[in-house]
């Protein structure tokens, strides 16, 4: 589970490290789900690519819109790239809001 916690109306942004520890390129194609997925966004765009042996970090914003807590999923699909595929990762994302600015 990955917790955004800020103000109402205030955009938080939290990293997402993925390592590769094999020796081929993976990549995936990133899908936000959810009851409250528009409230979530990927700044960077869907793709994601690794390089063998390395990590990478995708960003996740949340811009909080309500008092009550969201809700959503952050999918991560793997795309095949000569022939081999990662599996297919799963974040759930959550929010609180803990103060409103006048």
């Amino acid at each position: 589970t990955i917790e955004f916690t800020g103000a109402l109306h205030a955009t938080v942004v939290k990293q997402v490290r993925l390592k590769n520890p094999s020796s081929k390129t993976l990549m995936y194609n990133a899908i936000l789900v959810g009851r409250d997925a528009d409230d979530f966004s990927l700044p960077k765009g869907n793709t994601v690519t690794i390089a063998p042996k390395r990590q990478t970090s995708i960003n996740v914003e949340f811009t909080s819109r309500f008092l009550r807590p969201a809700e959503a999923v952050l999918l991560l699909i793997s795309k095949t790239v000569g022939g081999i595929d990662g599996a297919t990762l799963t974040f759930s994302l959550k929010s609180e809001v803990k103060h409103i600015e006048p």
